[in-house]
């Protein structure tokens, strides 16, 4: 699965290198899948999954076009799955 995001490195003046990043998220309060895993009162957010036809372009985009792959991905495309509870 692809997730759009940022990455950066920062070398400190002590020489030092940090290396960051971000998933990028999105709206989804109409997200028939997403808006259930939020408090009712929260925003909804999910983070903006690509299509596997998406990555290259993606990661050759200009900022300029990066808001292009800034969409919901199909609920039907999802499946969530619930971790069995062990007993003590």
């Amino acid at each position: 699965m692809g997730i759009a995001g940022l990455w950066s490195v920062w070398k400190a003046p002590t020489g030092d290198v940090t290396h960051s990043f971000t998933m990028l998220t999105i709206n989804a309060d109409d997200h028939p899948f997403m808006r259930q895993y939020h408090k009712p009162e929260d925003e909804k957010r999910m983070v903006v999954i690509l299509s596997e036809r998406d990555y290259d372009a993606w990661l050759n985009a200009p900022a300029n076009q990066s808001r292009d792959f800034l969409h919901q991905f199909p609920a039907d495309n999802l499946v969530g799955e619930c971790p069995q509870q062990s007993l003590l």
